[in-house]
């Protein structure tokens, strides 16, 4: 109850825009304790969002994210790392990582979540999975043979990695510079944490220019 109550106060605190100055370290963002190496150029800032096609938090995120994405100013790089914790959530992820290799994902994305979400389906075997990835302008052997690919395979234990390396337990997440973790707690709600995300590059922008 008093977590609830903390939370809808940071919802109504962070209502509007918000600014680096606004925003407290253990409070609405976590520090990693070893930053990550992020996979831009210098003079990005990268923001990553840690999700699983079944998470229902993560399917009401889809469109405030999205719209906070297609805003985000030119030295911003938005990425995406579907979470491996699980067995499901593993089929799921090499289903992300899969359609990402064969260029697909972007457009299969909301049909994916929405037959997960809103038809009920598991989309956990990979036959089942190929089957759908062949209404994408793929075979059904091009799917089965991403589905079981070294890269694929490769992308898993790297997000495994990089799950251990922010001590995640949880999604959604969104990850600033490497170094900086918003979750739904923090930020008070699904909705304010694209909002605690731009505050925060605001601050490794300020970080920036007083290291220069």
């Amino acid at each position: 109850m008093i977590k609830s109550f903390v939370a809808l106060l940071a919802g109504l605190t962070f209502s509007g825009a918000v600014m680096a100055a606004d925003i407290v370290e253990g409070q609405d963002y976590q520090v990693v304790d070893e930053p990550m190496k992020t996979e831009v150029p210098a003079d990005q800032i990268e923001v990553t969002e840690v999700f699983w096609y079944g998470c229902p938090h993560c399917y009401a995120l889809e469109k405030p994210l999205n719209e906070w994405v297609a805003q985000l100013p030119d030295d911003v790089t938005f990425d995406r790392m579907a979470a491996p914790l699980g067995r499901v959530w593993e089929q799921h992820a090499i289903a992300f990582y899969a359609a990402r290799q064969l260029g697909i994902e972007d457009e299969m994305r909301q049909d994916f979540m929405d037959a997960i979400h809103k038809q009920g389906k598991r989309l956990t075997d990979k036959d089942d999975i190929a089957e759908f990835f062949t209404h994408y302008g793929v075979s059904k052997e091009e799917a089965l043979k991403a589905l079981d690919s070294f890269g694929v395979k490769s992308e898993i234990q790297q997000a495994s990695a990089k799950m251990r390396g922010y001590q995640l337990m949880g999604v959604p997440d969104l990850i600033v510079d490497g170094r900086y973790v918003v979750t739904p707690d923090s930020a008070g709600s699904l909705e304010n944490m694209p909002k605690i995300a731009s505050a925060l590059i605001e601050k490794v922008r300020e970080e920036r220019t007083e290291s220069e």
